[in-house]
């Protein structure tokens, strides 16, 4: 990408100017390698979302951000509906609520020397993944109502964990508002035997190591020291959630034109937040927020009696769990006043500074931990929402490495057994059920992580807590 285009308030961030259209500023994050690595089409979706009605302050892009549907994926935008703001299906994505939640385990590297291998083996068949997967939960249409309306809470109540992990979800847990009637009967027909099951592509289950901790306060807050193992979980509302955002994406782009929206891009299509639409777009994502939250509270009960086996009295308690791809109504200081506003962030993560109600009692002197996946075979961070973060885009922050190579170019460049073989000559376990879904996540697909992550704490977007090497892998 041409720098020349941007103006540069500081050294992690790169502005372009509200032009023709643009209601606001377009502000990328990231620093100088990586801004200029990036596809011109980042820039060109970070403006077109400029121009969407009632945006406030700027449109922005984090530093893991790539080309995606309407939105660059990494894009953050607020929306304010007293303004006429807009809610937009392209601004969430189609993995609704896609996150990751991390697990302690108590135990140390060595710990798990002999058992590695028995380890991968249990999580590989207790957790289905893959493409199109099922498991061996069927929901009727009462059970689908429950879950969409209830998240993890209505998983807890079914057996799958207990009322301490929902103290360590965003919003315990349960997404206030979904309205499970607006979920149309595809997408409960693709989701009912769907609950449980990690999905395919960047999906993961890991099992890692803490390499290195950069705030010994934060982490020690967080209960994490050097050495530790910890369990991620990276998965979202699987079918459900991608049908729900092509359904309303179709509904958007047809309503447009008698809104008065004049959209520079289809795929940006939206709805007033005040709307008919944009109100039952609400209610169905919604739903699949807390879709994706039971999924995962389910992941981690299979992934618990799956640990039993091989290590028997470990017991895996929640240590944070975190979504992307999702809008939220949040309150936030804008020019000095406070304004409800309707935040999007795709493939962006909420990163709530120290003191901020939301946050569990553990962690509101120290700020929300954001977890920050990598690509198989990289490290992955654990961050700290910090207080300037607000000021910059909405107390938001990266989510993952962000593509450098899309699937179809990585698949012609690796081969996946060649990937099995190499990460398991550095100590890495893969358990994947698609050589050819690994190769499309081969780690040199992505950007280096660590880059991005340094540029998120530069700009103050999330502080740097830990950093965290994969043992074992299981992937779709």
């Amino acid at each position: 990408m041409d720098i020349a285009r941007f103006t540069r308030p500081s050294a992690s961030e790169w502005q372009i100017p509200a032009t023709g259209r643009m209601r606001v500023p377009a502000i990328l994050y990231g620093d100088e390698d990586l801004i200029r690595g990036l596809d011109d089409k980042v820039a060109e979706q970070a403006m077109n979302v400029a121009t969407l009605p009632g945006i406030v302050k700027a449109s922005y892009a984090m530093p893991d951000a790539h080309w995606g549907y309407g939105f660059p994926i990494g894009g953050v935008a607020a929306f304010d509906e007293a303004e006429g703001g807009v809610i937009s299906a392209g601004g969430v994505g189609f993995d609704i609520s896609c996150g990751v939640r991390a697990l302690y385990t108590g135990l140390k590297t060595h710990d798990l020397e002999g058992r590695r291998e028995a380890l991968a083996t249990a999580l590989y068949h207790a957790i289905p993944a893959g493409l199109g997967s099922t498991g061996h939960i069927h929901l009727n249409a009462r059970q689908m109502d429950e879950m969409l309306a209830g998240g993890a809470q209505w998983a807890v109540a079914q057996g799958y964990g207990n009322e301490a992990d929902l103290e360590r979800v965003e919003e315990r847990g349960r997404m206030p508002g979904a309205d499970p009637a607006k979920v149309s009967q595809h997408a409960r027909k693709r989701q009912q035997d769907e609950m449980g099951t990690l999905g395919s592509g960047n999906h993961y289950l890991e099992v890692q190591r803490v390499a290195e901790i950069f705030d010994e306060d934060i982490a020690h807050r967080y209960g994490i020291q050097e050495d530790d193992v910890l369990i991620s979980i990276h998965c979202g509302s699987r079918g459900l959630g991608h049908q729900i955002g092509m359904e309303f994406l179709k509904r958007m782009v047809l309503a447009a034109p008698g809104f008065g929206i004049e959209l520079p891009d289809r795929e940006l299509a939206c709805a007033p937040i005040r709307s008919d639409l944009g109100r039952d777009y609400l209610g169905a994502m919604r739903a699949a927020i807390n879709c994706a939250l039971a999924n995962r509270q389910i992941i981690t009960h299979l992934a618990r009696q799956a640990a039993q086996e091989v290590i028997p009295g470990i017991t895996l308690p929640l240590f944070y769990d975190v979504s992307h791809n999702t809008c939220k109504e949040e309150t936030h200081i804008v020019d000095g006043r406070e304004r409800r506003l309707f935040v999007h962030r795709k493939g962006a993560t909420r990163a709530l500074g120290p003191g901020h109600e939301a946050l569990p009692a553990a962690f509101r002197e120290v700020g929300q931990p954001v977890l920050v996946g990598g690509s198989m075979g990289t490290s992955s961070h654990i961050l700290a929402g910090t207080r300037e973060s607000a000021h910059h885009a909405f107390s938001s922050a990266c989510h993952g490495a962000g593509r450098a190579m899309s699937r179809s170019a990585a698949k012609k460049r690796w081969r996946g057994r060649d990937i099995v073989e190499e990460l398991g000559r550095r100590g890495i376990v893969i358990r994947g059920h698609s050589l050819r879904g690994i190769a499309e996540e081969a780690p040199l697909a992505y950007k280096d992580v660590d880059q991005v992550v340094d540029s998120t704490d530069h700009a103050g977007l999330a502080r740097k807590v830990a950093r965290l090497e994969p043992l074992i892998c299981i992937k779709g």
